[in-house]
């Protein structure tokens, strides 16, 4: 049997049309339609009903489907075995999104350089899919991202980072006990958002509100955000790490919010299966790292 015939059934089960399986898989519709074809005479049953660019699973298939994936997860254990003994690359390519490379790379680097002193480092930045699309186009070989579901990629939670309300020197929140999502919808929002689920939830702590947050400015640049709050031209909800040297130098301050205790920006780890390195399992154990001690001054000293 065939494996690259049951990767585009599982392929077309995942993503629900053939078009968008053969996009993920870089084939042809009419390849993907011929694998799955060759597939079915070997089964000697259907596995699709066809209706125009409608595609149902058949019972024939569901039954098929989770022998399928068991036998693609076997296949790719079997490879990450083996890729597990391989040599640490000279070269390391690594894709993130631009808020790990300004925030969380700087901190990682000088630990995998001391346990990986030979290797050199080429990192490239996009958004979450751009990246995504080179780890499967083998362009780079891990992934920084948010959350992502390809059944070709592993995803590894890497670092969680606590959103919290940044206000500067002097604002009026810093002499409150309680500060009430009333009061911050009445004040100039500088907005910064980059795409995640997680700023969904800073949205919706407004939405019982009688009337809209006063958000004046909208970013995805931390960076943007950061200098307009120390300019006083507003406030802004941020990610730890990004106003971490601002607070240090006191130009910002995090002022507390229950509403929005426990929202944090997720940074997953994302490569291809049975692709696992002594690079990549000693990142994987400094994101458990990160995750036990829930800051960097430990890994600083490691």
């Amino acid at each position: 049997m065939n494996l690259e015939n049951i990767e585009a059934f599982v392929y077309v089960m995942h993503y629900g049309s053939f078009n968008k399986a053969a996009e993920a898989l870089y084939l042809s519709q009419p390849s993907v339609t011929a694998r799955i074809q060759s597939l079915e005479r070997e089964l000697d049953c259907k596995l699709f009903d066809r209706n125009g660019k409608q595609v149902r699973i058949t019972e024939e298939g569901k039954r098929f489907l989770p022998y399928a994936q068991q036998l693609m997860l076997t296949y790719r254990k079997g490879r990450q075995l083996i890729g597990s003994k391989k040599a640490v690359p000279d070269e390391a390519r690594i894709g993130c999104t631009v808020s790990v490379s300004n925030y969380l790379i700087p901190r990682i680097l000088p630990v995998l350089s001391r346990q990986f002193p030979e290797t050199t480092y080429k990192f490239s930045t996009g958004r979450t899919e751009e990246i995504a699309d080179k780890v499967l186009g083998r362009e780079v070989d891990i992934g920084f991202v948010r959350y992502v579901d390809h059944p070709n990629l592993q995803s590894e939670k890497f670092y969680e980072d606590p959103i919290r309300l940044y206000v500067f020197q002097g604002h009026p929140f810093l002499r409150e006990k309680k500060v009430t999502v009333e009061a911050i919808a009445e004040q100039p929002l500088v907005f910064f958002e980059c795409g995640a689920l997680d700023w969904l939830r800073i949205h919706r702590i407004f939405e019982n509100l009688n009337r809209p947050p006063n958000i004046l400015i909208q970013t995805d640049n931390s960076e943007m955000a950061k200098k307009l709050i120390v300019q006083k031209a507003g406030i802004a909800f941020l990610p730890g790490l990004s106003a971490e040297q601002e607070v240090f130098g006191k130009k910002l301050f995090p002022v507390a919010v229950p509403e929005i205790e426990g929202i944090s920006l997720q940074t997953n780890l994302i490569y291809r299966h049975g692709e696992q390195t002594p690079l990549l399992d000693a990142l994987l154990q400094i994101g458990r790292d990160l995750r036990r001690n829930g800051a960097f001054r430990r890994l600083a000293q490691s």
